[in-house]
């Protein structure tokens, strides 16, 4: 009988430490075709251009000019490889509270510098990461 080692991911949610009235903080909105599986916790940005979100880079990508600003984060995975796909975000209205450890970024950014960036942006929006 072989014993497989398997990881599990962060549940959905999962880095929501509070928020207020229960889920006034969440919202559906797109994620953009072409972004891939993105996990739970994810920083987004929103392209100014579509309203569309997709992962937050660290600076301004033709084509998904706006985005570079983390305004939210990816409450469930989503599947946005060939779709656009609808997904629940957290937007930090009324004020929302995460765990830093468990939020997830795009490869571009790759240092304490730019995620400390990140997370500056997502407090200017009410999203205090602890």
């Amino acid at each position: 009988m072989s014993l497989d080692t398997k990881t599990e991911k962060a549940r959905n949610l999962a880095f929501i430490l509070s928020e207020p009235h229960g889920t006034v903080a969440r919202e559906v909105r797109t994620i953009a075709s072409g972004e891939g599986v993105l996990e739970a916790g994810m920083m987004l940005g929103k392209v100014t251009a579509s309203g569309k979100y997709v992962a937050s880079p660290n600076a301004e990508v033709v084509g998904k000019e706006g985005a570079e600003t983390a305004v939210a984060i990816l409450g469930y995975t989503v599947d946005a490889t060939s779709a656009d796909a609808k997904a629940v975000i957290v937007d930090g209205v009324g004020g929302v509270e995460v765990k830093a450890s468990m939020l997830l970024v795009h490869s571009s950014v790759n240092d304490a510098t730019k995620r400390n960036t990140k997370l500056t942006q997502l407090r200017a929006v009410g999203i205090k990461a602890r």
